[in-house]
């Protein structure tokens, strides 16, 4: 069994955006020239996420103001407090959530060289709390 991991840099350009990353990750898997496994995407990041979603941008306007509805910027959350760790004001309690509601990762099985995928699903990585420099990590295993 072989393991290849390649981690990819993003800028990303707003506080909430949504970036196509899938032909960077087939890209990725292609390069990596396994046959038969599984691929992992995982951000690096706690206010970030990773999700699938038809590749429409009516669906991905539509994701984005559901975040914004489900865990608005302005609410008093108890993460609105100083972290000694980053010796400032923490002020995105709801990045983090929106994260927890998105999810870090996604999986998807190799077969043929070829991720197995939906013909219509595309991958994002969401930006929570940008504009940032960002990271996610392509993850292929098999053979």
């Amino acid at each position: 069994m072989k393991s290849v991991v390649k981690t990819f840099s993003l800028q990303t350009k707003q506080d909430l955006e949504i970036i196509n990353i899938t032909e960077i990750v087939k890209e990725a898997v292609a390069s990596a020239g396994l046959t038969i496994g599984t691929v992992h995407i995982m951000t690096k990041h706690t206010t970030s996420g990773i999700t699938v979603n038809e590749g429409l941008p009516d669906i991905e306007k539509d994701l984005l103001e559901m975040l914004e509805r489900l865990a608005p910027r302005k609410h008093d959350y108890h993460h609105a407090r100083f972290l000694h760790s980053d010796g400032q004001m923490a002020v995105n309690g709801y990045s983090h959530l929106r994260s927890a509601l998105l999810g870090k990762d996604t999986f998807f099985p190799l077969h043929d060289g070829k991720m197995v995928m939906g013909s219509r699903q595309t991958i994002y990585f969401v930006e929570l709390d940008g504009p940032l420099h960002r990271e996610f990590v392509v993850h292929v295993l098999g053979e």
